[in-house]
């Protein structure tokens, strides 16, 4: 099954468990990546690097899926690969030409690093291994690349009620998930009139964002919005109804919060902002309730060490509710100029 994307935040997946799947997912990329501004060639080799990921999903390991999501800071174009499969012991010698676990001629992986403009790895044994290959629009390379981000309808819905968008500025990064009520049409126009209240003035303090997006949002649909801004050694978080952010190390899980109760566009109380310490270290997750809070219970050094490109879609991957739109964002820490 896959979800077709419908603007710059949505995520598409398609489920690898057939062969068709794997041309499906190539045709996909090609299309994805032109909408995203990739030139023909580079579509070409984003669509040949994921012919050869989705066909290892299906020759070697169990529950795969490609995620394919124009990068969440724009300019380019992010894809995906999480398995449920045995892992690589040795993920060094698997990036090597000629190497080949399976008797075949072993120039996949290989040939995946010189075709990506990025290409990050992480596998471990009996888990799994999560690929994310990276794609550069021309002359546009995000200044930053620690971040992550899936929003994925809920299954057999085209339209995602679910938004986010990502800002870079010199004052900081802001980022905003939003969730409009209930899935469907409707509550996509409501995530999406929220967006376009950030995007209009990202910069603004995020009481004031938050009391124009009500306004924007009493004539449909309610939402649920978290809204946070990244500084060197602090994360600054305003939030409406059931959006977590979550401050995660790979030691564990460092804080939790959660909006104030009420629903932007309807009963929204006075937004109160919130200002917490955030170390280097640290990596913030903002999801919608579609992405089940019990992971962070469970959650083990592998996933948390993740980089947010793969931390994003782990989550999506492994804990998404199939009954509600699900998104996921992940975003390192600010750091300080040198």
């Amino acid at each position: 099954m896959t979800a077709q994307p419908h603007d710059d935040a949505v995520t598409a997946q398609v489920v690898v468990d057939h062969a068709s799947a794997v041309h499906h997912a190539a045709t996909l990329v090609r299309r994805t990546a032109r909408a995203g501004g990739l030139d023909d060639t580079a579509a070409e080799r984003a669509a040949v690097l994921t012919t050869e990921l989705a066909g290892n999903l299906l020759r070697h390991a169990v529950g795969g899926a490609v995620y394919v999501q124009r990068h969440p800071a724009g300019g380019g174009l992010d894809v995906v690969a999480v398995d449920r499969g045995p892992g690589m012991a040795r993920p060094d010698h698997a990036m090597v030409d000629g190497f080949s676990t399976t008797g075949t001629l072993g120039s996949g992986m290989g040939a995946a690093r010189r075709l990506a403009d990025e290409l990050t790895l992480r596998t471990l044994p009996g888990v799994g291994t999560l690929i994310c290959a990276r794609f550069h629009a021309p002359g546009i390379r995000p200044a930053r690349t620690d971040l992550g981000l899936v929003c994925l309808p809920v299954r057999g819905e085209r339209a995602c009620g679910d938004s986010a968008a990502v800002v870079d500025a010199p004052g900081g990064r802001t980022a905003v998930v939003v969730d409009g009520l209930g899935h469907g049409d409707e509550a996509a126009q409501a995530s999406a009139a929220a967006v376009a209240v950030f995007r209009s003035a990202p910069d603004r303090p995020l009481p004031e964002l938050l009391a124009s997006m009500d306004r924007a949002l009493r004539s449909g649909r309610g939402a649920a919005v978290s809204l946070v801004r990244l500084r060197p050694g602090s994360v600054e978080h305003c939030g409406i109804g059931n959006v977590r952010l979550l401050l995660v190390a790979q030691d564990g899980v460092r804080s939790r919060a959660l909006g104030q109760p009420g629903v932007v566009g309807w009963n929204m109380p006075t937004p109160q902002t919130r200002t917490r310490p955030m170390p280097e270290e640290c990596a913030a997750v903002v999801h919608s309730d579609g992405i089940s809070p019990r992971w962070a219970d469970t959650a083990t050094p592998f996933l948390l060490g993740l980089p947010p490109r793969l931390f994003a879609a782990a989550l999506g991957h492994g804990h998404r509710s199939a009954r509600d739109d699900a998104t996921a964002l992940v975003s390192g820490a600010a750091r300080r100029s040198s």
